[in-house]
């Protein structure tokens, strides 16, 4: 047991030293497409909060919380700001956001009534599970220090 132990944690030492710290100004381009996703759905929950705003919105017979709807547009927005400057807290931010979209997706096909639904949520859980795989290599190299003699 202990020699598999040893051998993953040699597996895992390699894989960290193969990693390369980001170089001044340098985003890896899966953080930018989640910085333009991001940005996007900032944009829609700010016109959507502006538009109820605006017009008295209602949802369910009830009026549509405004401030809710703010507060969540500008969290998503610092986010994608932070994604886009290649802040490790924002990215993390959007994975844990990738994680309950993902979850949502899998017990949606439980319920989905039809066989369109079913193959339309199965692909977006898989491309959101893409998405959420190759972040976490992004996370590791923006998260890693500088390194004494490498450049």
């Amino acid at each position: 047991m202990k020699a598999g132990y040893a051998k993953a944690e040699l597996k895992n030492q390699a894989a960290r030293e193969a990693l390369v710290p980001l170089a001044e100004g340098e985003r890896p381009k899966v953080v930018t497409v989640g910085a333009v996703c991001s940005a996007v759905v900032a944009l829609v929950l700010w016109g959507s909060t502006l538009y109820a705003l605006a017009t008295g919105a209602e949802a369910g017979g009830r009026e549509v919380n405004v401030f809710q709807w703010g507060f969540f547009a500008l969290v998503i927005s610092v986010m994608a700001w932070g994604m886009w400057k290649a802040r490790y807290w924002a990215v993390l931010g959007f994975q844990m956001l990738l994680v309950i979209l993902i979850m949502a997706g899998v017990l949606g096909m439980v319920t989905a009534p039809t066989l369109l639904q079913i193959i339309g949520t199965l692909i977006l859980v898989v491309a959101l599970s893409v998405l959420f795989w190759f972040m976490v290599k992004a996370m590791a190299r923006i998260q890693m220090p500088e390194r004494p003699g490498r450049s």
